[in-house]
């Protein structure tokens, strides 16, 4: 084996497997196979134009070369990013930790309760800081938030503003103008108005149903919202409050003012700035939105013995399950994020997080009250951390700029001519006098920094926060090292990740998220650099961008890209709103039908839904392939008014359908715009891309096919790329890039912090490895089927019978017989120390499986194994061996504390239940509840720490 050869490390089929796996399969190579898979008319002729690949001490050299040329500046911009600290036994433990972030999103609660209680550490922060009741377990960045209240306050109008056409959304002025951005870009299509005004003067009509203020505001001013609120509410009107978390540590908490949402960034807690992200939205209600709020909740319940377990509460709001009727797209978010900062207030507590919001908000005022000795105008009145300072006549901007850059320091510059200040957390008193020395230089008086920095409060009394928070244990009880160190390492071991075993989530591609491709990640250039940091300081940063650019287009065919949207959902509404954008530039603006097949991921109804247009569904025929004829009919019935069809190829179904080009032409042919889904990337890159199949925009997974780890739910990115003639419509930023035009995320490129692992992945691999770990994918999927067939059944192959990179199992049969259904096998799974595959998806009563590229044989030889040994434990229960009711498969999966306990009254033995195969004495996972109680945990909805359990 070349050991310098990155593909060695990431493939997991090793050359001495491969005949006895083609061998199964039926076919004498690797090519014979492909062939047999993908429609000869959309191979790529040539190999992609990508450079030679590197080796990981190459590669490590060559990051670090590119890091190098980011400048790290101390960084006073606030506008909703702030330097912070992350703890190192956060960052060590949890960050940098492969349990943490290659976990899926936890669907399959037994083997997720590590996460699952994070999350609700998490969910009870927000909720405590904010004075809400309910908080989901995080949204993508706080102007997406922004847009997802508007949507929630819109579609949970009173039925009199329904009727009334109630149709406009007040935004006060005084918002980041990245929120502002991303509103807009998702109002309009929805047919919402946005008014922008000073929320002091603003009169309220019967038109407006919602409304959206911050606090502090965009200027760092600390308003009284209360009558505004007030006001509003006397009108049926909703009101949602943008706040900065750090701040709700002593300023009175929007839910005691009114707010009836209250959405934000929780950045500050411990998580780097990254160049815009990712880190962590929360978003937070009053209970009588709890099945309208976007993104997951997660809840606590009981096992099937009555003990408390997590789980994610109410799944049915969810896009996949309600599709077009969904009222947010919401897929990933940012799990791993809200984790970190979840563990962040655990280990400060609340004194800590008063002692750091004291902190910050010390200096600001202290800087105030020196500034104005020199001359200067601090113009905030009440204020927590930002400062907006008026120069007297005699200083320019430009004269404080350039000694601020020669002191490595990057300050605010409003468009009035005053200048912005944010303190944070890193701010200590060398800095503050560092700032002095600025201003003073720039007045020409001398200055000495003399005085301690005494503890005060700059802000009115009536601002000030009267009630307590996070009195609960959790909060109060892990605040060395050692001890949150060992409490991060108790929930580790609950979870199943890929440092345990395949996880073989079809759609979801689970494959190998290499310690090479994340070390960059902790490297303090690419964490602590503001996302409106001047170009000079970002070489870098701009560097790995465009050239991770050109290698994505490269790889899709296609001809423009953007980085901004930071979901694949995102991606999807990104790509849909450059088709409107498009549209309308050509006088089209009336097309409003989507084609979508009824296999299509939920998240294109939901996304086309909320880009303002109506989706019409084209039939699957019994192969799992569009069905042709329906769709050549629907597209041409719709033709006048045909906007776009959405396909994703290979198919959610896991096949390539021949006729993917042809339905191309007719989607042109209509006057529409051909868009790709790339959630199944995985099975095209190197051998076809959607250039070749005819694709105008394209978004992609980089969290699926290129290698950034799931992170338990996010972070995820999902670039858009697109032809020629839909470049001007990308979307663009209204600070970084002077205009908001389709702002889909609040930076300027996304979560930018986690592109040096997609980076990392296609240098390290190159055209020849990438290439060939699409092949091993399609390679392990049909080994997979062929070995499972018989036992199962595989429910779609294409037309030479073969499988795409997935495939879906048969489990629909053993319901009438043996009262086993597809919920059971995916519970009895943990039992061998696996994750489930995906359930019920995209076909009710079946498992959808995807191996990935990074598997041995070896791991899926164990899969097959397992999955053979649960075929024979329900064929058990077909022949009469095994009680119906009381089987292996229905009380699965069995926890630790169960098969261990004295009592044991169930008809087969433990050894049977926790030990069904042999190579599982040597390492095997235990969990620690029994089946969860999903429709408990619905009807008695608890998502965040209870009262009951606050320390006396």
């Amino acid at each position: 084996m070349d050991t310098n050869k990155f593909a060695n490390r990431h493939i997991g089929i090793a050359a001495k497997d491969m005949p006895s796996m083609l061998e199964s399969i039926g076919v004498s190579s690797v090519d014979e196979l492909i062939a047999q898979t993908i429609p000869s008319d959309i191979r790529l002729k040539t190999p992609l134009n990508l450079p030679e690949p590197m080796t990981e001490r190459e590669f490590a050299e060559h990051i670090a070369e590119l890091a190098s040329k980011n400048r790290v500046f101390t960084s006073y911009t606030g506008m909703g990013w702030y330097d912070t600290v992350c703890p190192p036994p956060i960052l060590r433990n949890v960050f940098e930790n492969p349990v943490w972030y290659t976990s899926y999103t936890p669907y399959q609660a037994e083997v997720s309760q590590g996460r699952l209680e994070a999350l609700f550490n998490f969910q009870t922060v927000v909720c405590e800081l904010t004075g809400m009741t309910l908080a989901n377990c995080s949204l993508l960045d706080e102007a997406t938030a922004a847009a997802e209240a508007a949507s929630m306050l819109f579609t949970t109008r009173s039925r009199e503003q329904a009727k009334a056409g109630a149709n406009i959304l007040f935004v006060d002025e005084n918002v980041f103008p990245s929120t502002l951005a991303v509103i807009l870009t998702r109002m309009i299509p929805q047919g919402i108005e946005v008014v922008v005004d000073d929320y002091r003067r603003f009169t309220f009509s019967d038109r407006v149903f919602g409304a959206i203020v911050q606090y502090p505001d965009g200027n760092g001013e600390v308003t009284d919202c209360k009558s505004f609120a007030a006001e509003a509410h006397s009108r049926g009107i909703r009101v949602a409050v943008a706040a900065d978390l750090m701040s709700l540590a002593l300023l009175t908490p929007p839910g005691e003012w009114g707010a009836d949402v209250v959405f934000g960034s929780s950045q500050r807690f411990g998580i780097p700035m990254f160049y815009g992200g990712p880190s962590a939205a929360f978003f937070a209600v009053k209970d009588e939105y709890k099945r309208n709020i976007p993104g997951r909740i997660i809840g606590l319940s009981v096992d099937a013995s009555g003990r408390p377990a997590y789980r994610l509460a109410l799944q049915t709001r969810e896009q996949h399950i309600k599709r077009e009727k969904a009222t947010s797209n919401i897929c990933t978010a940012q799990a791993l994020l809200a984790t970190m900062a979840g563990f962040y207030a655990v280990y400060h507590g609340p004194d800590g997080l008063r002692h750091i919001a004291n902190r910050i908000h010390t200096q600001a005022g202290f800087l105030a009250r020196e500034l104005e000795k020199l001359g200067y105008k601090q113009l905030n009145i009440n204020y927590f951390d930002t400062l907006r300072i008026g120069l007297p006549a005699n200083v320019s901007i430009d004269a404080v700029r350039e000694i601020a850059l020669e002191c490595s320091v990057n300050l605010r510059y409003f468009a009035g001519g005053q200048i912005g200040v944010s303190i944070d957390e890193t701010t200590q008193v060398t800095d503050i006098g560092t700032l002095l020395y600025i201003f003073s230089g720039a007045a020409g008086v001398d200055y000495l920094l003399e005085d301690n920095i005494p503890q005060q409060t700059y802000f009115d009394a009536e601002f000030a926060r009267t009630s307590g928070f996070l009195r609960q244990e959790i909060f109060n009880k892990y605040h060395t090292e050692t001890e949150l160190m060992r409490y991060i390492k108790r929930l580790e071991r609950r979870d199943i990740s890929l440092t345990h075993s395949m996880i073989s989530l079809g759609s979801c591609t689970m494959k190998l998220n290499a310690a090479s491709e994340l070390l960059p990640l902790s490297r303090p250039e690419f964490q602590n650099i503001h996302p409106y940091a001047p170009a000079d300081q970002t070489v870098g940063y701009l560097e790995m961008i465009e050239n991770l650019s050109v290698f994505l287009l490269e790889i899709t065919g296609l001809k423009g890209i953007s980085l901004q949207p930071n979901s694949g959902a995102a991606g999807e509404y990104a790509g849909l709103r450059i088709i409107r954008s498009y549209l309308e530039s050509i006088g089209q603006g009336h097309r409003h039908i989507v084609l979508l097949p009824a296999s299509a991921h939920g998240t294109n109804p939901a996304s086309a839904i909320q880009c303002g247009y109506t989706t019409v569904t084209v039939r699957c025929d019994e192969r799992g392939n569009i069905d042709l004829a329906d769709f050549r009919l629907k597209a041409e019935e719709h033709k006048a008014n045909l906007a776009a069809s959405m396909i994703t190829y290979p198919s959610t179904h896991g096949i390539f359908e021949v006729g993917i080009r042809e339905m191309a032409d007719i989607v042109h042919a209509c006057g529409g715009q051909f868009y790709m889904d790339g959630a199944n990337m995985n099975a095209q890159v190197g051998l076809t891309n959607p250039g070749a199949i005819g694709a105008d925009v394209c978004h992609l997974n980089l969290h699926k096919t290129f290698a950034s780890p799931h992170g338990g739910g996010g972070p995820g990115v999902g670039p858009v790329c697109v032809a020629a003639h839909l470049i001007p419509f990308l979307p663009a930023h209204p600070v970084a890039f002077g205009d908001g035009h389709n702002a889909v995320a609040a930076a300027p490129y996304g979560s930018a912090g986690i592109l040096p692992i997609t980076y990392a992945y296609i240098r390290m691999l190159g055209a020849e490895g990438l290439t060939d770990a699409t092949k091993t994918a399609i390679l392990n999927a049909n080994y997979l089927a062929i070995r499972l067939k018989d036992a199962y059944g595989v429910v779609y192959t294409g037309d030479s019978g073969r499988v795409g990179h997935e495939l879906i199992l048969e489990c629909r049969t053993f319901r009438e017989k043996t009262g086993v259904d597809e919920n059971d096998i995916a519970k009895r799974l943990i039992d061998f120390g696996y994750h489930a595959p995906t359930l019920s998806f995209p076909v009710h009563g079946t498992l959808m499986v995807e191996p990935t590229e990074s598997e041995s044989k070896a791991e899926l030889d164990r899969f097959v194994e397992a999955m053979k040994c649960i075929r024979r434990e329900i064929a058990e229960i077909e022949e009469g061996a095994a009680s119906k009711d009381d089987n292996v498969l229905k009380n699965a999966p069995h926890p630790e504390y169960a098969v261990t306990a004295d009592e044991w009254t169930h008809p087969y033995s433990r050894a049977k239940a926790a030990f069904p195969l042999e190579w599982l004495h040597d390492g095997k996972f235990w969990i620690n509840v029994a089946r969860v109680n999903n429709a408990y945990g619905d009807r008695n909805l608890v998502a965040s720490a209870c009262v009951a359990c606050e320390v006396s």
